[in-house]
């Protein structure tokens, strides 16, 4: 039997403190379970974050240094001064070659999540107002996904559809009556239309986000790498 995870689709801002879901208070991304998820964890980790913390640290020292040296009380003649050429070319070039360095492997990254390749699994998801639907193109099947509950409040009534549906309080407003199954290992083909407004289906654990725009058919793709449970919602 082949291992399969399971994709819970809610559209409707999440809480929560498990695995493969937000978190309270979370400063990271989730866990990857994909390895175009795990490419930008390493691009936002590895070199966006500490170019993004250098530069910050820099224009703080700048801006401290600034207040201390050209203060009011040490410079009661202050300086007549309009344009530096050799400052102006500096902060015009380093900028541009900052942005060289972070534009490369982003595109990359780009390039190779837009590069949908040949499917071993293909679903199709269509966005509507308040739910999801889905069909196995390659399968002649599909069925709709609603989330549990009203998506207001948390009552007893709803955390008792929660536990009998296999979750608990903390999945509120992310899970589903009915689940996406894919197997793991295997070239999954999301093919993403609205039915009404504007959508957008997100697996963050996945690094996959995609709009779904009525009348037209956008397509993105993951792979699985291990078996769980992965929550995504709508991002539009």
């Amino acid at each position: 039997m082949k291992k399969i995870l399971y994709i819970f689709l809610s559209i409707f801002t999440a809480t929560g403190a498990l695995a493969n879901q937000p978190k309270n208070w979370q400063l990271g991304f989730q866990d990857p379970a994909s390895d175009g998820m795990r490419d930008i964890v390493n691009f936002h980790n590895n070199l966006l974050l500490p170019i993004i913390i250098a530069i910050s640290v820099f224009v703080l020292f700048l801006m401290v240094y600034a207040c201390i040296r050209f203060r009011a009380s040490r410079n009661p003649n202050p300086s007549k001064t309009t344009h530096n050429v050799t400052v102006e070319i500096l902060w015009t070039l380093i900028p541009c070659l900052i942005l060289i360095v972070l534009a490369v492997p982003s595109f990359k990254i780009l390039y190779k999540q837009d590069t949908i390749p040949k499917a071993d699994v293909t679903v199709k998801a269509i966005g509507y107002q308040w739910y999801w639907g889905y069909e196995y193109v390659d399968h002649g099947f599909g069925f709709d996904s609603f989330m549990i509950g009203d998506g207001k409040v948390l009552n007893d009534e709803v955390e008792a559809e929660l536990v009998a549906a296999g979750y608990t309080r903390d999945e509120f407003l992310l899970a589903t009556d009915t689940a996406v199954v894919v197997p793991v290992g295997q070239i999954v083909v999301m093919q993403l239309t609205g039915a009404d407004v504007i959508h957008s289906w997100t697996i963050p654990a996945f690094g996959v986000k995609q709009d779904a725009v009525p009348g037209r058919l956008n397509e993105t793709w993951f792979k699985a790498e291990k078996t769980g449970t992965f929550y995504g919602q709508c991002s539009e």
